[in-house]
């Protein structure tokens, strides 16, 4: 069983670096068959040049972290807020019929369309890129935890009350562990979305940050700048995905699979 478990890594791991490579050669190919320039679609070792020089510059990495530090305060804020209400609302008809219409209108509205509003409101600074992170994380993570704490079984919280657990044992004990599963979903989806929602306030207006670098590229007419700023996020949110995938499987040990 261990020997099998091994050998499907190992192959998932060939197979991701055999798609990175052709990838690649893919793109190289096309750049020299086409005769393409350098500033409509430059080549990996173009790329790969100019990602070394903002790297060693440091811009690449003042502007990561700026934008690590606006993800990561949207993320954790935008789920604390939507597990909270979607706590809440999991457990009251009524407030979700009130709420439902504002819920709905606030996801239907285009990030992009609230971006320019919230930087005018907030300023440029971080705040306005973290209520949009938050914003963009809020929606998923709410459906997530009222559809996993509601898809705890009926008979399991009979059995809790027949053995009169309070309301704290209720929720730490049978709530929370049954709705984990949904509720860890929800926060994969968060995960990249958070990424994007920083990314869109800082091209509607910053003065740091991957999306303020890809601005600076793009008016320079620097495409080779504009790809390490795309590839640095794709980096980004790989990783955001991946802890939440370590935090599950830490979290669902007992879990039968």
């Amino acid at each position: 069983m261990e020997t099998g478990r091994n050998s499907g890594k190992r192959i998932k791991r060939y197979s991701v670096i055999i798609t990175l490579a052709l990838f690649l050669l893919i793109w190289a190919g096309a750049v020299r068959l086409f005769h393409l320039p350098a500033f409509i679609l430059p080549a990996p070792l173009q790329v790969g040049a100019r990602f070394l020089r903002a790297l060693s510059d440091g811009s690449l990495l003042q502007h990561s972290v700026a934008t690590l530090i606006e993800v990561l305060s949207g993320l954790f804020s935008g789920v604390f807020f939507a597990t909270l209400l979607g706590y809440i609302l999991a457990k009251s008809r009524f407030l979700e019929n009130v709420l439902q219409p504002f819920l709905v209108a606030s996801q239907a509205l285009p990030m992009v369309a609230i971006a320019p509003l919230l930087v005018i409101w907030f300023g440029t600074g971080v705040l306005s890129k973290i209520l949009i992170c938050a914003l963009t994380v809020f929606f998923p993570v709410l459906v997530n935890t009222m559809v996993g704490l509601r898809a705890v079984p009926a008979n399991l919280r009979d059995l809790m009350r027949a053995m009169r657990a309070t309301r704290w044992q209720m929720f730490s004990l049978l709530e929370l562990p049954a709705a984990l599963p949904v509720l860890l979903g929800g926060l994969r989806i968060g995960a990249t979305l958070s990424v994007i929602g920083a990314v869109v306030g800082e091209l509607v207006g910053a003065d740091r940050g991957l999306g303020f670098l890809i601005n600076v590229g793009r008016g320079q007419y620097d495409t080779a700048l504009v790809f390490v700023g795309v590839l640095t996020l794709v980096c980004l949110a790989l990783l955001l995905y991946s802890l939440v995938l370590w935090l599950e499987k830490r979290l669902l040990r007992w879990k039968i699979e």
